[in-house]
């Protein structure tokens, strides 16, 4: 028997809080749980789903982007400038979705979650001692320093350019998916552009609701967001996200890049498996 319109809400709430939880703790935006959640368990409309989970992104960056520009982890000057790449590409995606098939969209949204999966257990190259700092970095002032317990570690930005074309590409996969790209941003961050994993998460919490922001309209325009359905993903993704934004910084960076693949892995096999089977 189909769950009643009150447990349904509950295990939206659930659920939401969950992904709130990992999606602050991660970067990830919990678009990656909530999508998958929506509509592999619920049986929601990929569409809606997908239109409910951009409504939560923009309460998880609400929720953890502050505590972290407050314990100074985040990197305000990196994420505003990466911001240009990703909301063009947010409107382009967005614009993209309604065209293609739901099936297709599912299996692109597998293979994306799947290859960041294995790109964030593989190991990260040092730059090379005698790397010059990246001119254009320096030039916007992106490099800085992060707490630690040893006190501020200081970190170069490298490789600007390749980083904001890979953000445009995150920012299309987010409007297209519903996702806030986090798990693009992050290793974007992290493998190209050689940030701090602390860094590239807490940053790309604070980037990925606006990145959300600009695919909303577009789907709220087409009708695609159900109050009934953002509401109570909201209420839960909001406490979630303040949690996960708390455990992060006394958390280990070997557990958050496990926890990253695992999480994403998973949800892109699911993902994959459905939309080739049709059952979405």
């Amino acid at each position: 028997m189909p769950p009643n319109v009150l447990e349904f809400s509950l295990l939206v709430w659930l659920g939401s809080f969950a992904a709130g939880f990992l999606g602050a703790l991660t970067g990830l935006g919990g678009g990656v749980v909530i999508t998958p959640l929506l509509t592999i368990v619920l049986g929601v409309d990929i569409r809606y789903a997908i239109g409910a989970s951009l409504v939560s992104v923009i309460a998880t960056s609400s929720g953890a982007a502050a505590a972290y520009v407050r314990e100074g982890y985040s990197n305000i000057r990196i994420g505003m400038f990466l911001e240009v790449a990703t909301t063009f590409g947010a409107l382009a995606g967005a614009f993209l979705a309604t065209w293609v098939s739901t099936a297709a969209i599912a299996v692109v949204f597998g293979v994306v979650l799947i290859y960041s999966a294995y790109l964030s257990n593989r190991p990260r190259p040092d730059p090379a001692p005698d790397e010059p700092p990246d001119r254009l970095a320096t030039a916007l002032r992106m490099n800085g320093t992060y707490p630690t317990a040893a006190g501020p570690q200081a970190y170069h930005v490298r490789h600007v350019p390749a980083g904001f074309s890979l953000m445009f590409g995150a920012g299309v996969l987010s409007g297209l998916l519903g996702i806030g790209s986090g798990a693009v941003k992050v290793l974007a961050m992290d493998r190209i552009m050689r940030i701090p994993f602390k860094v590239s998460t807490t940053t790309s919490n604070f980037m990925i609701g606006v990145t959300a922001a600009a695919g909303t309209g577009v789907y709220l325009r087409r009708g695609y967001i159900d109050p009934g359905l953002a509401m109570p993903i909201v209420l839960g993704v909001l406490p979630g996200a303040l949690a996960g934004s708390r455990m992060l910084i006394g958390a280990r960076i070997r557990v958050l890049r496990l926890i990253f693949s695992i999480v994403v892995g998973i949800l892109g096999f699911e993902m994959i498996y459905k939309g080739l089977t049709g059952r979405l």
